[in-house]
């Protein structure tokens, strides 16, 4: 159950923790990661121009926070809409079907080369996908205004038209990840070279903020409960806000802003001392990076570590996806889950810091090894709290002791997700192949994020079907589907669950979990024995 992203999704787009200078390099799969050609602008810009202090370059790093801030808000609108449709009453087929969204950020490394090398010289390297991309969104957000509550529309007959809504918001992802694309590699060159690290800080902090903006903001003014309880004096049906009016606004900011960012901030044109690359060229360069994650793809032991990152998951999978979805079923409000995440925020900044001193060392996978077990605990943990939940209901809501104990589980699972994490990106750290760095650190990012990413859209596909229902009142009637239940309504019965697939799902994960640490942990853990040489790519020497 991860509040912030199911309320969250996890990790698919997985926020980026503030990790310490060292580990802050190398997080979340940067696909722009620094080329040669960055190198050279880089040094470029520390000949050329004077050492800057940060307040000479203050303007160029409130850009770069306010477009990572417009980054994260479709992120945090998508995050939105599964806790929408939950109380529409949606399967959770459908909830799956949606999942798909959640997979371009993890899957940008498959076009990531062409942004770096497909571009308007006259325009700017980044900005002509930067601009086009926001331009884009914006459009989006605007049509999208005019139709989401239709296609959110929900009666006794039809529910919301999911299909539609995860083939809009996918795109919206896959802009935004484009986008992230651009910005990361802009980021280099718009900051002179003894700023650049601010960067990281601008993505992490951005990305959060616009987040949370898109997501516990939105939901907390959509909520008419919240609404009329902490912001008005006379109650109403609806909430401050709606979606259509924060499409709408958003969509606005999206076409003002990058107009202003294409007219008004020229791109520096960095002079590297060779000679400029013809198109041809360029093409050859993307066909290149492409043979180059080949060959480090069927290398043994980074074989071995994708295989063991794409499965390690499962055991997590329907803690991280279901849970969340299970407690707005059971009636805890969204609003009050979204903003759960609020108080998390210091704890997920300190968490790195501290990790990092125990990942530090040769072998920084022991430390996920060890919290392996605890987060499967606390996936069983999750499972009683969705079964609790109903008893502990009153008729104004739920009390305060039962969101202290939600709030106490989501502060554990985070201890254990972010050590598991944080040793996965100082071991990444610690085997790419310096030769080839970027390109080595970005593959294994893009693995470790769709090993989160499949098991949870799985999860949520199987709820459905290994959950039992029985239809009481007619005797006649079954409640196997959703044709079946509205019969078995219309003879004057009701479908009432005889077995929750959530809690079938639980058991078998954990099981799966522990299996995968007793027979494959061990083997994770003695990759750490394996020589540099073993890490290194033949076609980087």
């Amino acid at each position: 159950m991860e509040l912030h992203e199911s309320v969250t999704h996890k990790n698919g787009r997985q926020r980026k923790p503030v990790l310490p200078a060292d580990d802050m390099r190398h997080q979340e799969a940067k696909s722009s990661d620094m080329d040669t050609e960055e190198e050279d602008a880089l040094l470029w810009t520390e000949e050329k121009h004077p050492k800057k202090g940060i307040k000479e370059e203050l303007g160029s790093v409130m850009l770069l926070l306010f477009l990572y801030v417009l980054q994260g808000i479709p992120l945090g609108l998508a995050g939105s809409i599964p806790l929408i449709m939950q109380g529409k009453n949606v399967s959770y087929k459908d909830q799956a079907y949606f999942s798909f969204v959640f997979w371009p950020f993890s899957l940008k490394l498959l076009w990531a080369p062409l942004v770096d090398a497909i571009y308007l010289p006259s325009f700017g390297r980044r900005k002509s996908w930067m601009v086009p991309t926001q331009y884009l969104l914006g459009i989006f957000m605007l049509c999208l205004s005019v139709t989401v509550d239709s296609l959110l529309e929900s009666d006794e007959h039809k529910g919301p038209d999911v299909i539609t809504l995860t083939a809009v918001f996918f795109m919206l992802a896959f802009l935004a990840a484009t986008q992230d694309i651009a910005v990361d590699g802009w980021a280099l060159t718009m900051l002179s070279r003894e700023n650049v690290g601010y960067a990281s800080t601008c993505n992490s902090v951005g990305q959060t903020a616009g987040y949370f903006l898109g997501n516990v903001l939105f939901l907390a003014l959509e909520s008419a409960d919240f609404c009329n309880k902490y912001l008005r004096y006379e109650p109403q049906e609806k909430g401050i806000v709606t979606l259509s009016d924060f499409l709408f606004f958003w969509g606005i900011v999206f076409l003002v802003s990058t107009t202003l960012v294409a007219i008004l901030k020229k791109e520096s044109e960095p002079k590297v001392h060779k000679k400029k690359q013809k198109p041809r060229e360029e093409i050859q360069g993307v066909i290149e990076t492409y043979k180059q994650l080949f060959s480090i793809v069927k290398m043994p032991t980074v074989f071995t570590f994708c295989g063991l990152l794409l499965t390690a998951k499962i055991g997590f999978s329907a803690a991280d996806a279901v849970t969340g979805l299970k407690l707005v079923e059971a009636g805890v409000p969204k609003a009050q889950l979204a903003l759960l995440a609020v108080p998390m925020v210091p704890l997920q900044i300190m968490l790195p810091l501290i990790i990092s001193k125990y990942t530090a060392g040769p072998r920084p996978l022991d430390i996920f090894y060890k919290a392996f077990p605890f987060r499967l605990l606390i996936g069983l943990e999750y499972a009683l709290l969705v079964w609790w939940t109903p008893s502990v209901k009153q008729e104004e809501g739920y009390p305060v002791y039962y969101y202290a104990v939600v709030l106490l589980s989501y502060a554990l699972h985070q201890v254990a997700l972010y050590s598991m994490y944080v040793a996965t990106m100082a071991f990444h750290a610690k085997v790419s192949d310096p030769v080839i760095g970027g390109t080595y650190m970005t593959l294994l990012n893009t693995v470790t994020n769709l090993g989160g990413n499949w098991p949870s859209t799985l999860a949520l596909w199987l709820v459905d079907p290994l959950t039992s229902k029985e239809c009481q009142g007619a005797a006649s009637q079954t409640c196997g589907s959703p044709e079946e239940a509205g019969l078995c309504v219309k003879e004057g019965g009701t479908c009432v669950t005889v077995l929750d697939g959530y809690y079938v799902e639980s058991v078998v994960c954990v099981v799966i979990g522990l299996t995968w640490w007793l027979l494959l942990g061990k083997r994770l853990r003695r990759l750490q024995d394996e020589s540099p040489q073993a890490w290194e790519c033949k076609s980087s020497k």
